[in-house]
């Protein structure tokens, strides 16, 4: 089989835009076409493409060995970290190489266990997910939601626990929505659209709604609780506070952390008591004392605070001012207040009273990340998942105010976790800021320049990158791999100011920061460009597509995944408009120039060397729609073509750099894909990366 490229169509589209002078801008989109993932050329350009990546990532040497490999370090049990409702606790739990984790329910948090939903029997490839639980207060109703082919349209049904039978309830066509039960478990509240007038998979979602669903009635008749037509991208999601007092609402917009908070007496058909009634910040509401509510916020406070709230006379008080560290979330206890907070990218749990004072830390077993906190604010009884690189993410349980955290099971991996080490370095910035970042290696890793290393990075929409426990990771570490995880601008290891250091103007932050790291591996001899890969996933693949095309000679691969590739036209689709807090949007002039300059599709150029380069995207991705990949592909090859020294043959020897696209059917964005197709494509991912990196 020849591995030469596909001939891609080059249509004659033209787009105009006002840079910041005011100017006209002509952009050509000659690929526009392949906007449309059904249509017929479309999918054949798809078939076209996987038959030349199936070529070439089927010839890699270690690809079988990866398999082989990654296999069996996925397969051990994982126990997820329990919650309580009612009398019942739930978990989910995937024993080894399930596809999907299941989830089960116990009379205690220590088990036995009885399996309560199973996702591998909805579908026989694996590629219908849980996606949403919302579980009654007595615990004897579950209501859950689920994804198909990794599309972020969920579908709810509700279960009896007890007999573990599903009834004939059914919601349709909702998306970025919770589900939240009424105390006698006769109902919940659920957010929703419209059913999307153009393509499931690209229609814009606007127009959101709360609604309330009773169980036994179809979704028809269904109780508009809130809308707002005159405000289109306002977002809704509600929770009710643990003493059923009040029905608490935050309404979104977009991806920026600020919300407003609307509050009113559960059970009551009155307005809203606009609590927050703007979007100045982020407010989390913890809990309840009665009309005091505690919420954590980051208004005049970059790294978070805790106030108080009486939502009758609308007195508010500083409980926990302003620290060094990051307040990242919280949870009210019995008595208490539980602060998870980071420092330096890893997390520390302290213990406080409601009045604000440090009673005490709880002492967590390595540097790493808190994944899941688990609490009611009457009640002693504490669960903790904790990860980190080298540590399997743990459950935990404590007794508060005393206990210390213990271990409800502890998973067994397949690997001497202590032929390894992770330490921490700092990198400097082109403007002098200091980029933290991990490093994951085995002990005694010789700095003489040969090290294959992957750098990996995100940078964008305030998410923090902690520490966090994978097998995939293990697969690259195990072969002799370095591991190397930033922590840039854009994210929110320091706060918001970190945040928006990283976005709109000032996104190019993101970038110099993650070419700084690279630029530091190279100068402290832990690598070198012929050594080095790039590697991220969404917004990370925007970080990727421009770090490539800004400084191709500093790395020898590249892949970007899912990526934002077309800053020009991301707001045009599903749920793309909400990110233009951190982009801002190309048909305002002072954005359209930063845009431009950035914009991975738009920078490619012909006569670059650019890395070997394997774009990886799901034909079902609503989320960053698989566009992107599909243009940055077809104009990558035509200028790899015009560049000298490239093959058309592009054969995976080192004396190449193939330029390859790998399009994933029936996959989504990547949550709830199913272990077998994870470590397909890590297997491909590791073994593309080694073959170009030694």
């Amino acid at each position: 089989m020849s591995n030469a490229y596909p001939d891609t169509r080059r249509g004659n589209h033209v787009d105009v835009y006002r840079n910041r002078q005011g100017e006209e801008v002509r952009v050509p989109d000659p690929y526009r076409w392949l906007e449309d993932p059904d249509a017929p050329e479309t999918r054949e350009w798809v078939e076209a493409q996987n038959r030349v990546s199936d070529a070439v990532l089927g010839e890699l040497p270690a690809r079988q060995a990866y398999i082989q490999r990654l296999t069996q370090l996925w397969d051990y049990a994982r126990p997820g970290t329990p919650w309580r409702r009612g009398r019942r606790y739930f978990r989910q739990f995937n024993p080894g190489l399930l596809n999907q984790p299941k989830l089960q329910v116990s009379d205690s948090p220590r088990g036995p266990w009885t399996d309560l939903l199973d996702p591998n029997s909805l579908s026989e490839d694996g590629t219908v997910a849980l996606m949403g639980l919302g579980i009654s207060k007595d615990g004897g109703r579950l209501t859950y939601g689920t994804q198909s082919a990794g599309s972020d349209w969920v579908t709810w049904r509700v279960r009896d626990v007890d007999s573990a039978q599903d009834t004939d309830d059914r919601i349709e066509w909702s998306k970025f929505s919770g589900a939240q039960w009424l105390p006698d478990g006769s109902g919940f509240y659920y957010a929703a659209y419209d059913a999307p007038q153009r393509g499931t998979l690209t229609g814009t979602n606007r127009n959101q709604r709360l609604m309330l669903h009773r169980v036994g009635t179809p979704q028809s008749e269904d109780q508009l609780i809130l809308a707002r037509p005159d405000e289109p991208d306002w977002g809704f999601h509600a929770h009710i506070t643990d003493d059923d007092r009040y029905l608490i609402v935050d309404v979104w917009k977009g991806t920026a952390r600020m919300n407003q908070v609307w509050v009113r007496e559960l059970g009551s058909d009155g307005p809203f008591i606009e609590l927050v009634n703007d979007f100045r910040a982020s407010f989390t509401v913890l809990g309840n004392a009665g009309d005091t509510l505690y919420l954590l916020t980051d208004e005049d406070a970059a790294l978070g605070k805790i106030i108080s709230w009486n939502v009758k006379t609308g007195e508010q008080q500083t409980i926990i001012p302003e620290g060094t560290d990051k307040i990242d979330f919280a949870t009210l206890v019995q008595g208490g207040l539980l602060l998870v907070t980071l420092k330096d990218a890893s997390h520390r749990v302290t213990l406080h009273n409601r009045q604000g004072a440090r009673q005490r830390d709880l002492a967590l077993p390595a540097l790493g990340s808190v994944m899941g906190l688990s609490a009611h604010q009457d009640d002693a009884e504490v669960f903790i998942g904790f990860t980190s690189y080298l540590f399997p993410t743990t459950p935990y349980r404590a007794e508060l105010p005393g206990g210390e955290l213990e271990a409800l099971e502890q998973p067994s991996i397949n690997l001497d976790v202590d032929e390894f080490e992770v330490t921490q370095d700092f990198a400097i910035s082109k403007d002098g800021t200091r980029v933290p970042h991990f490093i994951i290696a085995r002990r005694g890793l010789k700095r003489d320049g040969t090290n294959p290393t992957l750098l990996y990075g995100y940078g964008g929409f305030n998410a923090s990158m902690t520490p966090a426990f994978s097998p995939a990771i293990l697969g690259w570490l195990d072969r002799g791999g370095v591991y190397v995880a930033t922590n840039l601008r854009g994210g929110g290891e320091y706060g918001k100011e970190w945040h928006a250091a990283g976005t709109l103007n000032r996104k190019q932050n993101v970038f110099d920061d993650f070419i700084a790291v690279a630029e530091h591996l190279i100068e402290t001899g832990l690598t070198s460009p012929a050594h080095l890969g790039i590697q991220g996933r969404s917004n990370g693949g925007l970080l990727v597509g421009a770090a490539m095309t800004q400084r191709p000679e500093l790395f020898a691969a590249a892949i970007p995944q899912v990526g934002v590739m077309d800053m020009l036209r991301y707001h045009e689709f599903t749920i793309g408009w909400a990110w233009a807090s951190d982009y801002g949007r190309s048909d305002d002039p002072e954005m359209f120039s930063t845009l431009h300059a950035y914009s991975p599709l738009h920078n490619l150029k012909e006569g670059v060397q650019y890395p070997a380069t394997l774009v990886t995207t799901g034909d079902h991705d609503d989320r960053v729609v698989p566009a992107h990949s599909y243009k940055f592909m077809s104009e990558l090859q035509r200028v790899q073509r015009a560049s000298p020294g490239q093959s058309p043959s592009h054969s995976p020897g080192h004396q190449h750099r193939p330029t390859i696209i790998r399009i994933q059917v029936n996959t989504g964005h990547g949550a709830g894909k199913p272990t077998a197709l994870l470590i397909e494509e890590w297997a491909d991912v590791w073994s593309f990366l080694e073959n170009h990196l030694k």
